[in-house]
């Protein structure tokens, strides 16, 4: 099963879930989450290979995101795989995830 398969099928379980349930439904999805960003960004970091700064600059820039000229390769992939995976249905569904079970008072981020 795929990152996004998964993440789709803990989506859909969550509504039914609560309390304890949905938060393991939730940290699960966290962990697929971050899985599946950093297999973007690996793919990113190879695409961008060898391409200057510049033109990684002006991608980030063309899509639409802030940046200087002064940051670093790493950083410049890193906010162009963050875009790209941000729009990946599986991001996209985690992201719902979240902010329906903060509605219902469960979230992996403690309060103070």
């Amino acid at each position: 099963m795929t990152t996004t398969q998964r993440l789709l099928d803990l989506t859909a379980a969550a509504p039914e879930s609560h309390d304890a349930d949905l938060m393991l439904l939730l940290h699960e999805a966290s962990e697929l989450y971050q899985q599946g960003f950093e297999s973007l960004r690996r793919a990113v970091a190879a695409r961008c290979a060898g391409k200057p700064s510049e033109d990684l600059v002006a991608a980030v820039t063309t899509a639409g995101l802030p940046c200087e000229a002064s940051q670093d390769r790493d950083e410049l992939v890193l906010i162009l795989a963050l875009a790209e995976w941000e729009s990946t249905p599986a991001a996209m569904a985690y992201s719902q995830m979240a902010k329906d079970a903060a509605r219902r008072g469960v979230s992996l981020v403690p309060e103070d």
